[in-house]
């Protein structure tokens, strides 16, 4: 799998609608509020960016911020869509989390970023099992499709999330599923177990659209998890 360089990939398309507009870069950084050399940065691919910088820079260049993440410079300086060879097949996400806030904030992200797919949320470790391996309520539910990327947290009621992934992982039905860990820290010892485990990516909470663009880029879906155009 090639490896994607995410802030690179931003800044040449930032580039490109800038280009577009035939604007420069001082002028783009007094539309967005930031300084010159921020933007010259972004450009080069040498700054990590918030959420609310991405926001600021898409408002300037008159475009969406999925179309930031979607689009790619052309030979001659212009921009267009790049199309994704499973572009059209949706992907359901699980969010697994019981802390309210942490939900709120994380759909609150997605909505700002206009992510585009459906979220459903499980508040605990035994909610998710049964949707993901189609038990109780969950069985008789008529859901077009499960998820195909999951957000767990692993600090959850009834069945911690260390078991709700060991269970992912042991089922035939379930065991390919992409798995991204919710922690508040880095340094913590059931991250690392549940990377063993086979857990593929994680993310400090709380949840924004960068980190989670970047940890999706990783497992060769980031671009299926973007609502194209406007």
């Amino acid at each position: 799998m090639t490896t994607v360089d995410v802030k690179k990939e931003f800044g040449a398309a930032i580039r490109a609608h800038r280009r577009r507009l035939g604007i420069s870069q001082e002028a783009l950084a007094e539309r967005a509020e930031l300084y010159r050399t921020y933007v010259t940065d972004v450009e080069r691919g040498a700054r990590n960016l918030s959420l609310e910088s991405i926001s600021r820079l898409a408002r300037a260049l008159d475009v969406s911020i999925d179309a930031l993440f979607s689009t790619t410079p052309g030979s001659d300086g212009a921009s267009g869509a790049t199309a994704h060879p499973a572009e059209a097949q949706a992907i359901n996400i699980l969010l697994v989390e019981d802390d309210p806030k942490d939900v709120e904030l994380t759909l609150q992200a997605f909505k700002k970023a206009r992510f585009a797919n459906r979220v459903e949320v499980a508040r605990d470790g035994a909610a998710a099992l049964d949707y993901l391996l189609k038990r109780g309520a969950a069985a008789r539910s008529r859901r077009e499709s499960a998820a195909q990327v999951v957000l767990l947290d692993l600090y959850l009621p009834k069945v911690e999330g260390l078991e709700v992934l060991r269970q992912i992982r042991s089922n035939p039905s379930t065991k390919n599923l992409h798995v991204i860990v919710l922690t508040n820290s880095r340094n913590n010892a059931h991250v690392r177990e549940a990377m063993r485990l086979g857990a593929q990516a994680y993310i400090v909470k709380p949840v924004d659209f960068l980190s989670f663009s970047t940890a999706t880029q990783q497992l060769d879906v980031r671009w299926r998890l973007l609502k194209a155009g406007r």
